[in-house]
């Protein structure tokens, strides 16, 4: 049975740090990638970043691109997305899924197949 499942979220300040964490189970990281995706109240699910490990790709929405990093531990099949620099902006609930094989682009443009349920991310102005 595929699982995932979502950690580390939590109320931060402007300018903080966060790192997510995606246990995964059921599967093994190099036969599918992995993206994160986010949303807020009233908004749009947000597609925030993407890796395969398989190929080492990744990838990371504009709004994010050079505050968060993700990167992924095949041993212990979890993948992480440390957030800093964090605006009150990136608050929203923060979803892992499981997609494609490989991290091509936008992850809100493939099918994500299994989700997690969720983690708050608040950051306070």
């Amino acid at each position: 049975e595929v699982q995932l499942v979502e950690s580390g979220g939590g109320l931060v300040p402007v300018g903080g740090s966060l790192r997510l964490s995606c246990a995964a189970s059921g599967f093994t990281l190099d036969d599918y990638a992995i993206g994160w995706f986010r949303q807020a109240p009233g908004k749009e699910r947000e597609g925030v970043s993407c890796i395969s490990s398989s190929d080492g790709m990744t990838h990371y929405a504009d709004s994010v691109s050079g505050r968060f990093t993700i990167s992924s531990d095949n041993a212990k099949n979890t993948v992480y997305l440390q957030m800093n620099s964090l605006k009150p902006e990136d608050t929203a609930v923060y979803y892992c899924a499981v997609g494609p094989k490989y991290c091509s682009g936008n992850p809100d443009l493939y099918v994500y197949d299994y989700w997690g349920q969720g983690t708050q991310v608040t950051v306070s102005s």
